[in-house]
């Protein structure tokens, strides 16, 4: 099974009715918007002005994608390795913390905070997203995550990621894989993401 990208938003102006699931456990979303924008796709990202969205399929149930998102034993098997912390609720705080290789370089504390806005187990989760790796990414404004878990056929789910990073031109060099010392990105991220629920190992095992 191979990863897919498809996009999901256009212009600024825009009316976007995703989480649609239907009784075959498709995911079905639709978008409107007051006018055209170019749709790039480049280093396999699905481009809308400052918008980037993944789209993954995994052969794993919605709640085993949920906990891998969400669950600090499992986000710190695959990635950054950084142990995350959610409020599960509108409002409440997400933060996630230095792995061992990240405080290996001098890097400690809190790596990545936000902040809940919407939460629906084991469908969606809305956050902001917030680097704090260095000087410049914490200048930055908050990005916003968007998670969409669908449930397929044969046992595949679908895990789609949209990310605006408007006013965050340092944090986009980094989850596109960019960046000179943070790997390969939100490709990276989900692509480990997918091969440990699989097979019950990372890319870099």
């Amino acid at each position: 099974m191979t990863a897919a990208t498809e996009d999901l938003l256009a212009a600024q102006t825009r009316t976007v009715q995703a989480h649609t699931r239907q009784a075959n456990g498709v995911l079905a979303s639709s978008v409107q918007a007051s006018t055209p924008q170019a749709h790039i796709v480049q280093g396999g990202i699905l481009q809308a002005g400052t918008v980037r969205t993944h789209r993954i399929f995994i052969r794993a149930t919605p709640e085993e994608i949920w906990d891998a998102l969400t669950r600090p034993g499992w986000t710190q098997l695959y990635g950054y390795r950084a142990p995350a912390q959610y409020e599960m609720r509108p409002g409440g705080a997400y933060r996630a913390f230095a792995s061992v290789t990240m405080k290996m370089r001098g890097i400690s504390g809190v790596v990545f905070d936000g902040e809940v806005i919407e939460a629906e187990p084991p469908w969606r989760l809305v956050q902001t997203w917030h680097v704090l790796f260095d000087a410049r990414t914490r200048a930055e404004s908050d990005t916003r995550l968007s998670w969409e878990i669908a449930e397929g056929n044969s046992g595949v789910s679908t895990l789609t990621l949209t990310h605006d990073l408007a006013g965050a031109p340092e944090t986009a060099a980094l989850v596109e894989g960019r960046h000179a010392t943070a790997g390969g990105g939100w490709a990276w991220i989900l692509s480990d993401l997918k091969t440990l629920l699989e097979t019950g190992r990372p890319l870099a095992a």
